[in-house]
């Protein structure tokens, strides 16, 4: 039974940041705009018109308020803060001057060896089957890695509004709720919590038509401290704990493993961009933006309900859930192009022929 006064710590931890984001967010937009962080519409973007960017700016502004107010001074938090700071710094010079890969992936390597080294948060351990896995300093490299796929995969899928964003809040408040049920108070809970109220006050001016988009100091923000809020309930894991925050981002996931098997087989360089990925696919079925990103947040939400199901009730019953919307990912990969466009495959091999 929650009492009433985490009930009402929980609430606040969500509309402080909240209604602070939803206020300074328009105040971003203009410092956007003044500063030359606008993304103008070209090639294979969605947007018809000049939008500014820097949303992510609103974001950690919101993170660091709930903080202030919420959260307990630790070695792991000062890891957590120096982290978020070299994200969001990358992101708002590559949203005004736009960063070559191999800068923006320093910065992304740089942050993720503060969380491992300095904050000593680790994916240390697993078990699984009854056989226990001790990563010994492989802990290292492994956490990092885990860190930058976690923020290339949120980046990868900020391709519509209100897309990036949304998931990431389904992704928050599902930790939370898990985390609310287990009692478990910690500092995952504060960061979700946070996190939950400045997205969702990111929202209201970013969801379709976007007022204002997250940029990568948006979507490589989240994608962090969603790496971040994992690691820190991987503390002695099992193997299926450690799968269900994953499971949570799905659909990022799986559009990035699908852009680099895609752009493998074409023979293109994997950070190269196009207009392939699963909000592409649904768009050319002719649903609208709005549609697309509801369709994609309805499938998040079943992957979120999955996994309260699988750790809180039934393990079996998560089992089947998961088991149904494997079925249907696989349903969509051979309807679509998302993998790779077999008309250029067959149209390639007509060109042989002649």
């Amino acid at each position: 039974m929650l009492s009433n006064e985490l009930i009402t710590k929980m609430i606040l931890m969500v509309l402080i940041p909240f209604i602070f984001v939803v206020v300074i967010t328009p105040y971003i937009m203009k410092i956007a705009e003044q500063v030359g962080a606008v993304d103008i519409p070209r090639g294979r973007h969605i947007h018809n018109k000049p939008t500014p960017k820097l949303g992510g700016l609103g974001i950690f502004l919101g993170y660091l308020l709930g903080y202030m107010i919420f959260g307990t001074p630790s070695s792991q938090m000062n890891s957590i803060l120096i982290g978020s700071f070299i994200i969001l710094l990358t992101g708002i010079i590559d949203d005004i001057v736009e960063l070559k890969p191999s800068v923006k992936f320093s910065g992304q390597l740089l942050a993720a060896l503060v969380i491992a080294v300095y904050g000593n948060i680790l994916l240390k351990d697993v078990s699984a089957f009854g056989i226990y896995i001790d990563f010994g300093f492989l802990a290292y490299p492994f956490t990092i890695l885990f860190i930058v796929g976690c923020i290339n995969c949120i980046n990868l899928i900020d391709g519509l509004d209100g897309l990036s964003g949304g998931i990431s809040s389904i992704y928050y408040l599902t930790i939370g709720i898990i985390a609310t049920m287990q009692g478990k108070h910690g500092l995952d809970f504060v960061l979700t919590f946070v996190m939950l109220g400045s997205t969702l006050g990111f929202l209201v001016h970013n969801f379709n038509p976007a007022k204002i988009f997250a940029g990568d100091s948006g979507s490589n923000f989240m994608g962090f401290i969603i790496a971040v809020i994992a690691l820190l309930g991987f503390k002695n894991v099992t193997m299926t704990s450690l799968i269900v925050p994953l499971l949570l981002i799905a659909i990022p996931i799986l559009d990035t493993l699908f852009a680099i098997i895609r752009r493998t087989l074409k023979g293109e360089s994997i950070a190269k961009g196009d207009s392939y990925h699963i909000h592409h696919q649904l768009l050319r079925r002719n649903l609208s933006v709005k549609h697309t990103v509801l369709i994609i947040y309805l499938v998040d939400i079943l992957f979120a309900c999955a996994s309260i199901i699988y750790i809180l009730k039934d393990r079996y019953l998560g089992y089947i859930v998961y088991g149904i919307l494997l079925a249907l990912v696989i349903v969509f990969v051979i309807n679509t192009n998302v993998v790779y466009d077999f008309k250029d495959i067959s149209k390639e091999k007509k060109d042989e022929q002649n």
